[in-house]
């Protein structure tokens, strides 16, 4: 089969890509400042949206998991993260939340698994990693690993909820028992890895 081509319609540098859950959609991030949703079936393509709102390049998009329904999440060089919900009409947008904890460019986003909950761990240029988590009233609990990486953080990855061997032999209590880890890459040439313990990430 010929390689499909996609016009994004972006006037700049297209820095990231990621298709939904579904496969049924792609969500573009470029240096024109904008993310587009595109609508792909088969061969064919569509332009379903242009979300407008970063003031600088973004650097990368995320689609949260669709049990929290349909949600993206972006950062940019502009300091800002900004989770962007899909409304009651199909292919309309608006942001939900803006978060602005960062005094430097955002590099990297990824959610958590969704058995963690709706939870988006962000790395920043100003070395510190920002973790914020979705609470039961709407607001967002947020928790940082300050100067994780001094001069950058670059990249940031989630582990599986589930210890290796957790499926087979589930824990004292009888319940599976989640562990949020992520990883960080940055700037300093290093990869750390952290594990959230007593409500404190450490390296580990």
């Amino acid at each position: 089969m010929p390689p499909h081509k996609i016009e994004t319609g972006h006037q700049d540098v297209v820095h990231d890509i990621a298709m939904d859950y579904y496969g049924k959609r792609i969500a573009t991030a470029s240096s024109d400042n904008t993310i587009k949703i595109i609508g792909v079936s088969g061969t064919s393509h569509q332009q379903l949206a242009t979300l407008s709102g970063h003031e600088g390049p973004v650097w990368q998009i995320a689609w949260a998991h669709p049990k929290y329904g349909s949600m993206l999440a972006s950062c940019s060089y502009d300091g800002r993260v900004i989770i962007w919900k899909e409304g009651s009409k199909p292919d309309e947008w608006a942001q939900a939340h803006t978060f602005n904890e960062h005094k430097s460019s955002v590099n990297s986003i990824a959610w958590a698994p969704h058995e963690l909950g709706l939870c988006l761990a962000c790395g920043s240029s100003d070395g510190n990693i920002s973790v914020f988590m979705a609470r039961s009233d709407g607001g967002w609990e947020t928790t940082r690993i300050d100067q994780a990486h001094p001069v950058g953080v670059t990249s940031v990855s989630w582990a599986p909820s589930m210890a290796p061997g957790a499926l087979i032999s589930p824990g004292p209590s009888g319940q599976f028992e989640y562990v949020q880890k992520l990883a960080s890459g940055g700037c300093d040439n290093t990869v750390k890895v952290w594990k959230l313990t007593n409500g404190s990430w450490r390296m580990g």
